[in-house]
């Protein structure tokens, strides 16, 4: 288009529209442009438990902020544009004060030496303007500490930990922590029965592991009892066995365990025995672990792989010229890719 056409054109629209705000122009689309402070989101999982903060990044530019910038005494929305949100998946206290999850807004009052931070219900506000103490959450004292300096506003979890993790702010040359802490066994236990709901609930495998979850961190052995229980109804494997076994021996019953053991070895296999056998050296259960090796002998007289272990057990035991033995046996039968290891366990024991 030629410029004498373009200012023709030009000349023909209203000098009203020409001066009109764009946003305010009916049916124009608002243009994005970037914001003075930049929109930031930190996360952080803790077990199962996903923590998030949603904020934005003022600057310090050079200003005085605390008590000129951001006033003491007023409630700030700990950040800039719309207010601060903390986000989190499971129930959590923050603060000595337990609340369920959930999206909060978050909210400051700080002073020159001390801050009321608050969780409001209301996370969708402006900024701290529309802010209503009615609908707070949680309200609780923190005291600030001074800090290296930091230009942009910045949130994060730091000292995460099986159950908690600490949430920060930092600003120009302050740094304000508040401790958050999650049940992370309860809400994995809960989050297990959920999933043990689904198709999981006809395999063992998934009874399984949630039960070996409980007992790997001694909770919840009631509901692990009834996991290994089920898993025993659909199959009773060596795995389902020895499970329910070390449950009943953590609630005190032995002889029940011990019962459930020697079941589970009578119908144990060649790799099953092998490796409870490795169980046991690793536990430094020296003697125990020849017993099982030496019944797999027994029990599997044409395989390498039993001697080659029983010779290993006991090297360790300090029984060199039965290991030798057995590492022969074992070099007699094995494939010879398994040659060149065997020879050098046997040239480590003359």
């Amino acid at each position: 288009m030629s410029i004498r056409r373009t200012a023709l054109l030009l000349a023909a629209v209203p000098l009203s529209m020409l001066v009109r705000p764009v946003s305010a122009q009916q049916g124009a689309p608002v243009m994005v442009v970037p914001r003075e402070s930049q929109h930031a989101r930190a996360s952080q999982t803790i077990g199962l438990t996903d923590l998030s903060v949603d904020y934005s990044r003022p600057a310090v530019k050079g200003r005085k902020i605390w008590g000129a910038l951001v006033p003491f005494d007023s409630v700030w929305r700990a950040g800039a544009n719309e207010n601060t949100v903390l986000a989190v998946s499971s129930p959590f206290t923050i603060g000595g004060i337990r609340l369920p999850a959930g999206r909060y807004g978050v909210h400051t009052i700080p002073t020159a030496t001390k801050w009321t931070f608050i969780l409001s219900r209301e996370a969708n506000n402006w900024g701290s303007f529309s802010y209503d103490p009615a609908a707070d959450a949680a309200r609780f004292s923190v005291t600030p500490q001074t800090a290296d300096h930091v230009e942009h506003l910045r949130y994060t979890f730091e000292d995460p930990a099986d159950s908690s993790v600490v949430l920060t702010l930092r600003w120009e040359k302050l740094a304000v922590a508040v401790p958050i802490t999650v049940s992370t066994n309860q809400v994995v236990l809960d989050s297990l029965t959920h999933q043990l709901a689904g198709l999981q609930q006809f395999w063992p495998t998934g009874w399984l592991e949630a039960a070996r979850w409980a007992i790997a961190h001694n909770t919840g052995l009631d509901r692990a009892s009834q996991w290994a229980d089920r898993a025993l109804a659909i199959a009773p494997t060596f795995a389902a066995l020895r499970t329910k076994a070390v449950i009943l021996d953590r609630q005190g019953n032995k002889v029940a365990a011990d019962s459930l053991r020697a079941r589970a070895l009578a119908i144990a296999t060649e790799p099953e025995v092998n490796a409870l056998g490795y169980q046991y050296l690793g536990e430094r259960r020296v003697d125990e672990a020849i017993a099982l090796f030496r019944q797999n002998v027994r029990d599997y007289p044409r395989s390498w792989n039993v001697y080659d272990s029983l010779g290993e057990a006991l090297a360790i035991k300090g029984n060199k010229r039965e290991a030798l033995a057995m590492y022969q046996k074992a070099l007699d039968l094995a494939p010879p890719g398994q040659h060149g290891r065997i020879r050098s366990a046997m040239a480590a024991l003359r």
